[in-house]
């Protein structure tokens, strides 16, 4: 019973670009299986899963949000991620969750900046993903350039299972290249019935020719099906379907379907292709987790009979109350029930468990394995958490965060708000890792830093709407940071006393850049007890936080202790304030450089406007990748300093006469 009811789940989220139409997407999955009876629209700011009042006013998906729907006796947990590169830590951490993926694309749009970053988190966690190209109505819609687009940017092999059929330049419905028929859609019943017809005359070569690439793609794949493809015979669906299907989950492949969210086009096949082709729970690469005392790698079976084992991957402030989304690989967790939590050494107990539907709340006795589910009880766990019965001691791999790339001072308008700014920033940082809110030890200024403009005004309304905190912003600040050009070696020998204590330490440090984005790298190899050892890595840590000429953090350095004097008058404080100097006087040789951080951005412009918009990126320092024709539109891609896109968005309007539009997305640090 347990592996029929595992294999009846698919864990999915949609992802992609911004305005690609995922929420929409989503409001009509549920729609047609059943879990709401009206289709809500983003831009009346109705859509079930943008619950947030910011969403609702902006008309875009700010917080990943977690619904289920039934569909064939089958189960989907559905997460709608977010668009906009500012909240890339939402997409992240939903895909370290996800068994499956619907990437969906804009069918004017193409391949955009976000939809490339979207891509290589699902590479990352390996999760096996459908592509959907969607706005086929809208003009301007070019699939096969989509398709071209995909298999050149994303470096994938695209499987075309449909294709779009037009009347005149009408989009009115899609041909299925496996079950060789055309399905229309009935604009009365907003899309829930359609009718299936002969694939018409005018249609049969093009389509033709596309089913003849998917069977000879998959003839790649399957012996059978290339032994009936060579003799000219059609293969059964039933053997089509199953090596589609094989091949997606083993990300060999992605399946694309077509249609039009908005129209109600398209929608059911997509449904049935994530039943389909995307993997049960049990069908994906077993998750690995780690054993906390020893490192050891453990492969984790999906089971509901299993040891419990969980992952936070969502914090959020319920109405004051504190919400932990979490995924169950394994076991069966109940309502009152005491757990552990291995990443923190803490116990805890489940108070209650909910089902969600975006922000709508079902009270539930009991999740297993498979299930993402809302607890309500632990109070110390944090996004990237793991939770175990009390006898375990396995840990699964933290989420990758972003360092926050720009900054804003904020003080409370009133000494009544102190407090409430006190709370309200721990909690914050506990919702979004890639927020952090710190003191400038100079100025004594709370300091707010985020991904981006958009992140850190959502982070400013929050603390009013769900804290209660009213508060003076500043002007937003890029957030630099500095590295070295070159090798350099410093000795130093430290001797002090410290209050009653003589404390003396002697070390000699090297320094060497590492490549950009690598990060700090320490090595030490000599022999020494394991508590002067850690100081000396607590120096080398110290000697990073504050370069020694600029005072901004240093990164992508690699500092090697080349050795360390230990003797009866060495201590293990003196050790570390011997490395942290040494550390910091070879930087000073090595030559400390300002970085800051680089975006990439991809601006569509009217073609009569392209020669305005190159000049106006370059003279913001941009470094122009090149320009792509797209019809009427050209596509600029450039990488541009941070620093110099503030207010660009106005900018854009002003020179394309409001018809352009753009993207951003981090690319890395790089010499000012």
């Amino acid at each position: 019973m347990n592996g029929k009811r595992l294999s009846r789940i698919r864990n999915m989220g949609f992802v992609a670009h911004i305005d690609a139409g995922k929420t929409t997407v989503t409001e009509r999955v549920l729609y047609y299986a059943g879990k709401i009876h009206r289709m809500g629209e983003v831009h009346d700011g109705q859509a079930t899963m943008d619950w947030m009042p910011q969403e609702q006013e902006r008309g875009i998906t700010i917080t990943s949000a977690v619904t289920t729907c039934a569909w064939n006796d089958h189960v989907i947990h559905v997460i709608d991620t977010p668009g906009h590169v500012d909240f890339t830590i939402e997409v992240e951490r939903s895909l370290r969750v996800l068994d499956g993926a619907v990437m969906i694309l804009c069918a004017v749009g193409g391949v955009q900046a976000q939809t490339e970053t979207v891509w290589q988190q699902c590479r990352r966690y390996r999760v096996p993903t459908v592509a959907f190209i969607n706005k086929l109505d809208r003009l301007g819609a070019d699939f096969d350039s989509v398709v071209r687009q995909m298999n050149e940017r994303l470096e994938v092999k695209t499987l075309l299972l449909q294709i779009p059929y037009f009347e005149g330049d009408v989009f009115r419905g899609v041909v299925d290249l496996i079950e060789w028929r055309l399905l229309v859609w009935d604009e009365d019943s907003l899309g829930a019935t359609f009718q299936v017809l002969p694939v018409p005359e005018d249609t049969l070569e093009e389509a033709g020719a596309a089913r003849d690439s998917l069977l000879e793609s998959l003839a790649d794949y399957d012996d059978e099906i290339m032994e009936q493809y060579l003799a000219g015979e059609a293969p059964d669906e039933k053997r089509i379907k199953e090596t589609v299907r094989s091949v997606t989950l083993d990300n060999k492949v992605v399946p694309v379907l077509c249609g039009s969210a908005l129209r109600n086009k398209g929608i059911q096949p997509l449904i049935k292709a994530i039943i389909d082709y995307l993997p049960s729970p049990h069908e994906v690469k077993p998750m690995i987790a780690h054993e906390k005392d020893t490192g050891r790698e453990v492969p984790v079976e999906i089971t509901t009979n299993g040891p419990l084992l969980g992952y936070v991957f969502k914090v959020y402030m319920d109405e004051g109350r504190r919400m932990v989304y979490l995924r169950l690989y394994s076991g069966t967790l109940h309502v009152g029930e005491d757990v552990y939590n291995t990443t923190r050494g803490t116990k805890e107990k489940i108070a209650r468990l909910f089902e969600m539907h975006s922000h709508a709340k079902q009270r539930i006795d009991k999740a297993i394995a498979g299930d993402i589910v809302a607890v309500v009880g632990l109070k110390s766990s944090v996004t990237g958490d793991t939770i175990s019965s009390q006898e375990e001691s396995l840990v699964l791999e933290p989420i990758m965060v972003l360092k926050p790339v720009i900054s804003v001072a904020i003080e409370p308008k009133s000494s009544d708000a102190a407090s409430k700014l006190e709370q309200g920033m721990q909690k914050i940082m506990e919702e979004d890792p890639t927020i952090k809110v710190s003191e400038d030890p100079d100025t004594g200024q709370v300091i707010l830093a985020g991904m981006g403009e958009l992140h850190l005004e959502i982070t400013v309304e929050r603390f009013k709407t769900a804290f209660g905190v009213d508060i003076n912003v500043g002007k937003p600040q890029v957030l630099y940071c500095s590295t070295i050009e070159q090798p350099a070696r410093e000795e130093k020998i430290f001797e002090k006393k410290i209050g009653e204590t003589e404390h003396s330490g002697h070390v000699e440090v090297s320094v060497s850049p590492n490549k950009r984005g690598q990060g700090n790298t320490f090595v030490f190899e000599q022999d020494i007890p394991q508590e002067m050892k850690d100081q000396i890595f607590a120096g080398l840590s110290e000697a990073c936080l504050a370069d020694p000429v600029f005072g901004y953090e240093a990164v992508d350095i690699q500092a090697t202790v080349e050795k360390a004097v230990v003797n009866e008058k060495t201590t293990p404080q003196g050790l570390k304030i011997a490395t942290q100097m040494a550390a910091q006087e070879a930087m000073v040789k090595a030559g400390v450089v300002k970085m800051e951080p680089v975006m990439d951005i991809d601006v569509l412009s009217p073609e009569e406007y392209v020669g305005d918009v190159v000049g106006d990126l370059s003279s913001r320092r941009a470094s122009i990748e090149g320009v792509v024709i797209k019809g009427k539109y050209h596509q600029v891609k450039a990488l541009v300093p941070l620093s110099r896109t503030f207010g660009y968005s106005t900018a854009l309007r002003s020179l394309t006469r409001g018809r352009g539009s753009f993207s951003m997305m981090f690319h890395g640090f790089d010499k000012v």
